[in-house]
């Protein structure tokens, strides 16, 4: 795996972890169990069956638990400490054959695409709470799990599309977190006014 294909498939699993850290573990293993793909070494683990089973189980609880507003943003705030990482380590177990420092160096990358994309995803979950219809948050939640597949098939198969791709999605994310915060701060502001 050379520098370029070890960067894409640490950003992308990296950015789909943050949005869907079970979604991008299951997708990695089903891949590899069906012969789509052949995972580096350090990541073979993850199309063993109780690895799958337990990704898998863990998705479908997280694809319930995001439909319903304020219990999605418990689980995102639990899950700041989970997904960031899982996300570092998925990408040093993928990095195996590499030298330490590019392993290190990917570990450190995909934690902190994870850590942007889990705070963008958790801030837009958090203001789309507030709407009272439920469609909105249920419509990005789909949108989160095809994203996360979707990528999470990308850095394996495209890592030079994926590259280019996932720093769109952390310039978009940049964009977003700002003016999620602005927008928080102004209504904080509005409240505590007297």
């Amino acid at each position: 795996m050379n520098p370029i294909e070890t960067l894409g498939l640490a950003l992308g699993a990296g950015f789909s972890s943050g949005l869907n850290l079970y979604a991008t573990v299951a997708t990695l293993g089903l891949l590899q169990r069906f012969g789509v793909l052949h995972l580096p070494p350090g990541l073979q683990g993850l199309s063993h069956p109780w690895v799958l089973g337990i990704a898998i189980a863990l998705y479908l609880l997280e694809f319930f638990a995001d439909k319903i507003p304020f219990v999605d943003t418990v689980w995102d705030v639990v899950h700041t400490f989970i997904r960031p990482p899982a996300a570092a380590l998925l990408a040093f177990a993928a990095t195996g054959a590499a030298p330490p420092e590019w392993r290190w160096g990917a570990a450190l990358i995909a934690g902190g695409v994870a850590l942007t994309s889990h705070g963008t995803k958790a801030s837009a979950r958090a203001a789309v709470n507030t709407s009272p219809e439920p469609f909105s948050n249920w419509i990005l939640s789909f949108g989160e799990d095809l994203l996360a597949v979707w990528l999470t098939w990308m850095a394996t198969t495209h890592p030079y599309a994926t590259t280019i791709i996932v720093f769109a999605l952390l310039a978009l994310s940049v964009f977003l977190l700002y003016h999620l915060f602005r927008f928080a701060r102004c209504a904080l502001q509005r409240l505590l006014a007297p």
